[in-house]
């Protein structure tokens, strides 16, 4: 049961009365300011739609893919990547910072990052980079590994993830956000000899013997 202050004539009541319609405005006013807080964050939100940058990788150039014989657990490549970003937003820029490519088989990176300048995207601008990417030195592939790309390229495709780590700031107006970790995977379907494979191992790279096949989109996680 609830009991009700009586504060008339007794100072020392009329001070807890006080300080209970004190807290109750605070309380109040706090819980004001908060649901202010959120119907701003609504609103800029509503009014700015922010989209996630869209990648697209549209050439893979493959000029040496090497193993070495006997085992074919040696592997060394030299490609060259052209990938596109496009900032489909309005009213908000991209600031691209510290970002990295590389190529991976099969979640094995065969190549040592590379990184991209730094640059500024603004509204529905598109941007283009063409790194080149090797491993500096004889990347050791796991004997499955190794197995699974003779097994690729004796059945005349073989799927190369090109992947792009970095971190991006978001600009509105004059006001620039903190950093956000971007992650974006591309995937590249090479035939081998026009998708006719090879018999045994022959890792040349020449001119038309691994080929892109089409441009494709890529997964972007920020």
């Amino acid at each position: 049961m609830s009991v009700i202050k009586n504060c008339g004539g007794h100072k020392g009541c009329e001070c807890e009365c006080e300080k209970e319609k004190l807290h109750r405005k605070l309380w109040w006013a706090l819980v004001a300011l908060v649901l202010l807080t959120l119907f701003i964050v609504l609103v800029v939100w509503l009014a700015l739609r922010p989209h996630k940058p869209r990648f697209y990788l549209q050439d893979l150039s493959v000029l040496c893919l090497n193993v070495t014989p006997p085992a074919s657990t040696y592997l060394f490549t030299t490609m060259q990547a052209t990938v596109a970003a496009r900032n489909d937003n309005a009213r908000v820029g991209v600031y691209y910072d510290k970002v990295d490519v590389y190529a991976q088989y099969k979640d094995v990176a065969i190549t040592v990052p590379t990184r991209l300048p730094v640059e500024y995207q603004g509204h529905y601008d598109q941007s283009v980079w063409s790194p080149f990417l090797q491993s500096l030195d004889h990347v050791i592939l796991p004997p499955n590994l190794a197995v699974a790309l003779a097994q690729d390229e004796t059945a005349g495709y073989v799927l190369i993830d090109i992947r792009l780590d970095g971190w991006v700031r978001w600009k509105v107006g004059t006001w620039i956000s903190g950093h956000y970790h971007l992650r974006v995977n591309c995937p590249a379907l090479l035939t081998v000899n026009d998708g006719k494979g090879s018999y045994g191992v022959n890792y040349g790279g020449g001119d038309g013997y691994f080929r892109f096949q089409q441009a494709a989109a890529c997964a972007v996680d920020v």
